[in-house]
């Protein structure tokens, strides 16, 4: 059976983590840095796409760390140029990190003498405008700050949230924004495009830009749509269910779109009788799934039926937490749960250890 391989790679396979200024706090990778990080994890993908050349691929990615870096940039230099807005950001990380993604992943095949197509498809995701993330940010973007950091940021009008203690014990804090739940993926269409024609996509980056339907006014004599920025849309009385999208400044988990993407794939295949194992892997800087994170009992999950895993989540939710472990344990559980063949949270390197069952976490069926 054709086998359909989701690959989505957090910061760690993008970008190195645990680098520090003279003083000790964490900055972010610079560009050669980041390219270089690339190219190492496309290495390991393209020995998998190597070992299992019919299989057909998708790659998506996270850009936290990147979005953080715009936003910066554009606030320190406001007095001079305009600010950009969240939405945007992604799209700007979606065509800058899908250009360094598809040219290390090209340049990594051809070492093996492998050709695949590549495109990056810049991809809309529709959110619901009333989403309760909006008034609840949970999504973790930028740089890491330590706690004495954290009240001159907050003076800026950021809102700062404890991410994780760092290797010596140290509190670890970082900036978030809202991160409603991804609903549809408008751009579908041009995805199925390239897998038909053998090309892998890059798509959802950095879970997609975050869109949400207008709400369509019947007039008298036409239709209206309001859309941001104060741009209007216009429609004669016979143009039906007219469909408007707006920017919205928020950053969608990319393992919860990527769980999205599987599940419409899943949902295309069945409508047009075709048979293709989907899995979905979520590469991360863990190897896998741990309970009791960071303590002296910590304890690593290597294979778990996914309602056992739902239960787990729902007894201990603080095993879980948001804008971390959380969203990737949500987002396979509701890949498995509805047809995916089977999950995977793990390390790029560890990935055949994480087959065979000796890293990594391995979520199956009930």
């Amino acid at each position: 059976m054709k086998k359909i391989r989701i690959f989505a790679f957090g910061g760690n396979e993008v970008s190195p983590t645990g680098l520090k200024d003279e003083k000790g706090n964490e900055i972010q990778a610079s560009v050669p840095l980041q390219f270089q990080q690339t190219a190492r994890t496309c290495r390991q993908i393209a020995k998998i796409i190597q070992r299992n050349p019919k299989d057909k691929y998708l790659l998506t990615h996270g850009n936290g760390p990147q979005v953080g870096s715009i936003l910066l940039r554009s606030e320190i230099a406001s007095s001079v140029i305009y600010q950009i807005q969240l939405d945007l950001c992604v799209a700007d990380t979606q065509g800058g990190m899908g250009f360094m993604i598809s040219q290390m992943q090209h340049n990594a095949l051809q070492e093996l003498g492998i050709y695949r197509a590549i495109s990056t498809i810049i991809t809309r995701v529709e959110v619901a405008q009333d989403d309760p993330a909006f008034k609840n940010p949970t999504k973790f973007i930028g740089s890491a700050y330590t706690k004495e950091q954290v009240a001159e940021r907050e003076k800026e009008g950021w809102i700062m949230k404890y991410y994780k203690k760092d290797s010596q014990g140290n509190e670890i804090w970082r900036r978030v924004v809202p991160s409603p739940k991804p609903i549809d993926i408008v751009d579908f269409d041009a995805i199925i495009a390239c897998m038909k024609n053998d090309i892998i996509p890059i798509t959802v980056g950095g879970g997609g830009i975050p869109v949400y339907k207008v709400k369509i006014e019947d007039l008298s004599d036409k239709k209206i749509a309001k859309s941001r920025f104060d741009i209007q849309f216009e429609f004669a009385k016979n143009i039906e269910k007219p469909v408007i999208y707006s920017g919205v400044d928020a950053v969608i988990d990319k393992d919860l779109a990527s769980s999205l993407l599987g599940r419409k794939i899943i949902k295309y295949n069945e409508e047009n009788k075709k048979r293709a194992e989907v899995s979905l892997t979520i590469f991360t800087g863990e190897d896998g799934i741990k309970l009791n994170y960071q303590q002296p009992n910590e304890k690593s999950i290597r294979k778990i039926k996914v309602s056992e895993l739902k239960k787990l989540k729902e007894e201990y939710p603080d095993q879980f937490p948001a804008g971390s472990m959380g969203p990737k344990v949500d987002a396979v559980i509701d890949f498995v749960s509805n047809g995916g063949h089977i999950a995977y949270i793990t390390k790029t390197d560890l990935f055949d250890e994480t087959l065979k069952g000796n890293a990594g976490t391995t979520i199956i069926p009930d």
